[in-house]
């Protein structure tokens, strides 16, 4: 038997201050399965109660080392067989990927580094994406399919951020990025908005706070849902949350077949 479900993921940037905003209380409005969110700043102890109504049989937290940094949260309806927060790729402990095995399934939730800081940091974040992509293909080879869900702190094309050549120098806009994610799809991975909407333009997640950018939708697009291929006759639809406001980025989210 299969049925639908929806999985949403969003970086909300600090899960105290989208809770002071009652900024989550959609949730209750919604049929939404799974909740991953990203970046949330707080250990276990701090996360608010009163973040939405809805019931979750199983709330997984993986909070950074670093007190109020990173952070992943997933918030699910379904009871998972096996999670992990894969040390072995966030080598850091900045609490930045929840692993849940649902049967077969694989549901990545992941707040990927960000390589603006300097070289050090950009040198960390390709080698995390390597360890990430080598991990997914070794899941893939015991015959597992993979959903990856968050925010993966680059635009792929040029379509997928507002001012592309103003940040052709921009870490989260760098060609050896990019590429990354060309190679990730070629590994055999699904960029589901993109394959649900093709080339629609000025469709973005995030947009800085300065100068009205939100407003006036200068945004880029970096939070994604990722299907191994053989999920893809199991998608139903992908979607970005762009009227839901709390955080810098928006929420985005796939209704799919299991």
């Amino acid at each position: 038997m299969s049925n639908t479900i929806e999985i949403i993921s969003w970086n909300v940037n600090g899960i105290r201050a989208v809770a002071s905003k009652e900024a989550l209380k959609w949730i209750d409005e919604r049929e939404t399965d799974i909740l991953c969110l990203q970046e949330i700043k707080a250990q276990e102890n701090q996360i608010p109660k009163n973040l939405f109504k809805k019931e979750f049989e199983e709330v997984l937290i993986n909070s950074g080392e670093r007190k109020g940094y990173s952070g992943t949260a997933t918030f699910s309806t379904l009871l998972g067989d096996y999670n992990s927060t894969c040390t072995n790729i966030d080598t850091l402990n900045e609490g930045r990927i929840v692993e849940t095995h649902y049967g077969d399934i694989v549901l990545f939730n992941v707040y990927f580094p960000n390589g603006q800081k300097n070289e050090e940091r950009l040198a960390y974040k390709m080698k995390f994406y390597d360890d990430f992509l080598a991990y997914c293909e070794q899941l893939k080879e015991e015959g597992k399919s993979i959903i990856v869900c968050g925010d993966v702190n680059t635009a792929h094309r040029e379509i997928d951020l507002k001012n592309p050549k103003a940040n052709a120098k921009t870490s989260g806009f760098l060609p050896i990025e990019r590429e990354w994610i060309d190679k990730f799809l070629e590994h055999g991975y699904i960029d589901t908005f993109r394959y649900v909407h093709g080339n629609e333009e000025d469709r973005y997640s995030w947009w800085s706070y300065r100068s009205n950018a939100r407003v006036k939708n200068v945004g880029w697009r970096i939070d994604y849902f990722f299907i191994s291929e053989d999920l893809a006759e199991n998608l139903e639809d992908a979607f970005i949350l762009d009227h839901i406001t709390g955080s810098d980025h928006c929420p985005v989210g796939i209704r799919i077949t299991l």
